[in-house]
């Protein structure tokens, strides 16, 4: 088959453009992320990068995308460890999530929930008090159960004692719409989409999920810091996953590329802009991300009773 052609001929790939399913719509952090990587790697790789928007159910439209085309390694995913670790059992699949291997990761997300500039709430602690005095009143946005930003809010709140409504969205930008039109309170959303909203004072930010503050935003709180440390045990990172039939070869051949394009000053340019974390790591630090989110994120699910299993 074309696997073994592929294996003696390592060399020459690739020798034609590279796709990047991305599980969400253009203009979120992850299609944004997605697309600094595709202007930098092919200076690299010697082909072009396209980013192709599969948007819906998560990731899992962009993930059974690259587990049923051929293992010719045209197609990569963008994802998220949490998609492997908490999204896959929150649905019923048609695929096997082990059926993706990753390759490198380029990318922590800085997630927090942000209300509009003109709310009354300044902190975490009047949103949950807000809500425990009114049960069912507030109204939150997230990109999918299953994601960390939810499981993240979710936490927050149970361990309050808040009742909530929570609203899923497509992803950030609609989010972002939803916040300023007022049809939610909050969002629960990646800081890098929203960095435009902040500086123009429309939006911001009350907490961050993280145990120490960023530096960029430094004036927003982290979890730990507001009292809520159970919710920085997430961390959440973002890379390429390709097939799992993809020859070691072409693995080495794509690692290699991505370090570099990781390094390149104008990699970094780009992520500072977009305002996330750079994170580099091969794919072994990419399988224990997984494997660390999913013994948080696997017993809260089945505490939630969002459970599905696989």
């Amino acid at each position: 088959g074309s696997i073994s052609i592929l294996a003696t001929e390592g060399k020459e790939y690739p020798s034609q453009p590279i796709e990047v399913y991305c599980p969400y719509l253009a203009g979120s952090s992850m299609d944004l992320t997605a697309r600094v990587i595709a202007d930098v790697a092919p200076k690299y790789l010697g082909q072009p990068m396209v980013v192709v928007n599969k948007a819906g159910a998560s990731g899992s439209l962009a993930a059974a995308e690259v587990i049923r085309s051929k293992p010719d390694v045209y197609k990569l995913a963008i994802l998220a460890n949490l998609f492997f670790a908490s999204t896959v059992y929150t649905q019923k699949i048609t695929f096997n999530p082990k059926d993706l291997i990753p390759v490198a990761n380029f990318m922590q997300y800085k997630l927090g929930i942000a209300v509009r500039a003109d709310s009354p709430w300044k902190t975490i602690g009047d949103i949950v008090s807000y809500g425990k005095k009114n049960p069912g009143q507030l109204r939150w946005a997230h990109a999918g159960r299953g994601t960390s930003l939810f499981t993240y809010t979710l936490l927050i709140f149970r361990k309050a004692g808040v009742e909530a409504v929570d609203v899923p969205y497509q992803g950030s930008p609609q989010q972002l719409a939803a916040l300023l039109g007022g049809h939610v309170d909050i969002s629960a959303a990646p800081y890098g989409a929203q960095k435009g909203a902040v500086q123009a004072g429309r939006i911001r930010f009350v907490i961050m999920f993280t145990d120490e503050r960023f530096s960029d935003p430094s004036d927003v709180p982290s979890a730990t810091e507001a009292g809520f440390p159970e919710a920085a045990k997430l961390p959440t990172v973002v890379g390429l996953y390709a097939h799992k039939d993809t020859s070691v070869e072409i693995q080495k051949t794509l690692l290699n590329a991505f370090k570099k394009t990781y390094d390149d000053p104008e990699f970094k340019k780009g992520m500072e802009k977009l305002g996330e974390q750079p994170r580099f790591g091969g794919p072994e630090f990419m399988k224990e991300a997984i494997k660390n989110a999913e013994e948080v994120s696997v017993p809260l699910l089945k505490e939630f009773g969002l459970y599905v299993g696989n």
